[in-house]
């Protein structure tokens, strides 16, 4: 069955992130976000911000066909924040055997190169708030302990404007673990008038995408095939058995880590 991921922003955020049905149905609902609240002041520029309204051409041949879903403009900083996913040798055999399979069905499929699962969508932050924006996420994810997942179901997603299509490992078990550490991320959220993360989230690693709408041909006889390939493959059940170590959050070129803690 089909799911919506989460909004990426530019080709480098565009690998994964989130889910407009959770375990398996239902349409995206609206945003978690509650009563509109007033936005915060604008400080002064900080000296080196780059000129807000000076739009940036953006060419999709560029990044694989890739369409950003909003225009890039100088001053804007695409943010994301999401658990990343550190690969083992065997993960990458499992990726591999699935990827080989799922080109039979759409041989346009790419692996993807980094991995990871998202607890926000990818939101437009002024520059002027990144540093606000990230000491407001450590001050709320400070309480938060290490904690295990389980990814192991095998689910087709497309980007909201159905311009790419994704295949991951959707999470089966510490879907509660997700939704508290997402209901943090929103209040940050909301503090910057910016969207939180979607009401009924499909928690997932992607795994390999392609431009355009082709869920179609990979749902279905695909999908299982692609399924009977994860049950079967060796340990997976301890392979697909995550540990989250910490979370980061990505705003442009900047990066920045929050460790869970040791219980």
């Amino acid at each position: 069955m089909r799911a919506a991921l989460v909004e990426y922003s530019s080709s480098e955020e565009e690998e994964e992130e989130e889910g407009r049905h959770g375990g398996g149905g239902g349409e995206q609902g609206p945003s978690r976000a509650g009563a509109v609240r007033q936005r915060l002041p604008l400080p002064a520029d900080l000296p080196g911000d780059p000129e807000p309204d000076e739009a940036v051409t953006d060419d999709s041949s560029r990044h694989g066909g890739r369409v950003r879903s909003f225009p890039h403009e100088r001053g804007n900083w695409a943010t994301h924040v999401y658990l990343p996913y550190r690969v083992r040798e065997e993960f990458l055999e499992l990726l591999e055997l699935l990827v080989y399979r799922a080109r039979s069905h759409v041989p346009s499929l790419s692996a993807m190169e980094e991995f990871h699962l998202s607890l926000s969508q990818c939101v437009v932050l002024r520059y002027h708030w990144i540093q606000p924006f990230v000491s407001g996420l450590r001050a709320r994810l400070a309480a938060f302990h290490r904690f295990f997942c389980v990814a192991d179901q095998v689910k087709v997603y497309t980007n909201q404007n159905k311009t790419r299509t994704f295949i991951g490992l959707e999470v089966t078990a510490g879907h509660f673990q997700l939704l508290e550490l997402v209901s943090e991320v929103d209040r940050v959220l909301e503090e910057f008038d910016l969207p939180t993360f979607y009401k009924d989230p499909s928690f997932h690693i992607s795994l390999a995408w392609c431009v355009g709408d082709l869920s179609d041909r990979l749902e279905g006889q695909c999908l299982q095939e692609l399924q009977d390939i994860v049950d079967g493959f060796e340990d997976s059940a301890l392979l697909l058995r995550v540990q989250w170590e910490q979370i980061h959050c990505k705003s442009g070129n900047k990066y920045f880590s929050f460790p869970l803690s040791r219980r």
